[in-house]
């Protein structure tokens, strides 16, 4: 955590260096795709939201532990949802895949790497 010293003894403590450049990149990637397209920005950012949404899809417990196999089934909802559309633009896909590394990112976290 980074942690910045305001005025009276206050303090404002922002997330680590890495995640706040990566919310800063995901904010610059949507706001220029919803640019390039005639969708509104806010259609493109739920596209990425609900991509990025993950599930236990099976769990295990014994004596030597518990397991949980996890899926990112925001985004095979909306990948299937965009191959039957007859509304399918690039940049949603785009938003769709942006929200799958971070699913990635949000199930590697759920295993305990990084």
């Amino acid at each position: 955590m980074m942690e910045i010293k305001l005025f009276g003894g206050a303090s404002l403590h922002l997330p680590p260096i890495h995640i706040t450049a990566i919310i800063f990149i995901v904010i610059y990637l949507l706001v220029r795709w919803s640019k390039q397209s005639e969708i509104s920005g806010l259609k493109i950012f739920f596209y990425f939201l609900i991509s990025t949404y993950i599930t236990p899809i099976y769990s295990h417990g014994s004596q030597d532990g518990y397991f949980q196999l996890w899926a990112p089934l925001g985004f095979i909802f909306i990948f299937f949802y965009l191959f039957k559309s007859e509304k399918y633009h690039p940049s949603k896909m785009k938003a769709s895949l942006l929200g799958l590394t971070i699913a990635i990112y949000k199930m590697i976290h759920q295993y305990g790497g990084w």
